[in-house]
């Protein structure tokens, strides 16, 4: 089976800091080339990969801004299609704009939908619903005008996160700085815990950040470090004595949330998008409703057991789960298609 996976080209492949569509892209080839598949990894060119690297697009456009997105999305992807033929899957990560490309080839194409942006996206989808397979990472996050071969859960590398069995007093905010990722929230529920609060990861809406996080900063009780890289990340979320996630949107996943629990750290959510798929309330963290709730729930955060944690994400959200679910998906298809 000769695979042609699309990864985004905003970031680097694996990405460096941030990226999280391209980071589930590089777990999937690294996985499927470790079991002796044939990919092609379509990405910058600056990627890492075991896989056949394909590249026309030198690095991620939000690290080289002098690159105009859509002309280089456009590059990046009629390159694949107009190659379509030579593959036996087409594995798309790119969001909507690659099914407009499907007419070029014959080959079976597999859409991962890492969320919607915007109902806005929709009638892409819907034009080529009967045409091109979806799946979707969270039961939450279907759509009900579009019909899913199945619903795969991210998985994690989990040898790139240690278990921490004992944790400072400190809470820790993971991800980008925006309202819908709660950053606010989680400043507000830390104050009230009376605890120290670190902030991790890039700043997405710089006018939020300058009148509700920034004029916060104390670097004593509230300390921002940026986005940081795989190491900085096992680190902090191992020693971190809750992962704060209060979302403000239906979050298709969340990473992060897995990411924590790997290390052992429990995850205080709000209860929204595929929260209640990846936390087991009251044995892997807590799932709440506002900020008030949460402060309630932190005082029972000794009631976790972060061994605990640690097993769930091994049992439900290992990277080899995962690739064993879109193997499964790849093998239906092809078995469809040749009936």
């Amino acid at each position: 089976m000769h695979i042609a996976m699309l990864s985004p080209i905003a970031w680097r492949t694996p990405p460096r800091h941030y990226g999280p569509w391209e980071n589930v892209a590089s777990l999937l080839t690294e996985g499927l080339v470790s079991r002796g598949y044939d990919v092609t990894l379509f990405a910058t060119a600056d990627s890492e990969t075991s896989a056949r690297l394909h590249a026309v697009c030198p690095q991620g456009y939000e690290e080289n801004r002098s690159l105009i997105p859509k002309v280089w999305e456009s590059l990046h992807i009629s390159e694949l299609f107009e190659h379509g033929n030579e593959y036996d899957i087409i594995h798309n990560h790119f969001d909507y704009l690659p099914l407009t490309y499907t007419g070029l080839t014959n080959t079976p194409v597999v859409t991962t939908i890492h969320g919607f942006s915007s109902p806005g996206i929709l009638p892409v989808y819907k034009k080529y619903n009967r045409s091109v397979y979806y799946v979707s990472i969270s039961d939450a996050d279907q759509s009900p005008e579009l019909d899913y071969i199945k619903t795969i859960h991210h998985g994690i590398d989990i040898r790139q996160f240690d278990f921490q069995n004992t944790a400072d007093d400190s809470l820790l905010f993971f991800g980008r700085i925006h309202p819908d990722k709660g950053t606010r929230e989680a400043l507000n529920i830390a104050s009230a815990c009376s605890k120290k609060l670190i902030l991790a990861g890039i700043i997405q809406d710089q006018g939020y950040y300058d009148q509700y996080i920034a004029p916060r900063i104390d670097n004593d009780k509230v300390v921002y470090i940026g986005s940081v890289g795989p190491d900085e990340r096992n680190r902090l979320l191992g020693r971190a004595c809750a992962l704060l996630h209060p979302i403000e949107f239906d979050e298709p996943f969340g990473l992060s949330v897995i990411e924590s629990m790997a290390c052992g750290t429990p995850v205080i959510a709000f209860d929204r998008g595929s929260m209640p798929e990846l936390i087991e309330n009251g044995k892997t963290g807590f799932l709440v409703g506002d900020v008030d709730d949460a402060v309630e729930a932190f005082a029972r955060i000794k009631e976790i057991d972060r061994a605990t944690c640690r097993r769930h994400v091994e049992r439900r959200f290992t990277v080899e789960r995962m690739i064993d679910e879109y193997v499964h998906v790849y093998e239906t298809i092809l078995r469809e298609r040749s009936a």
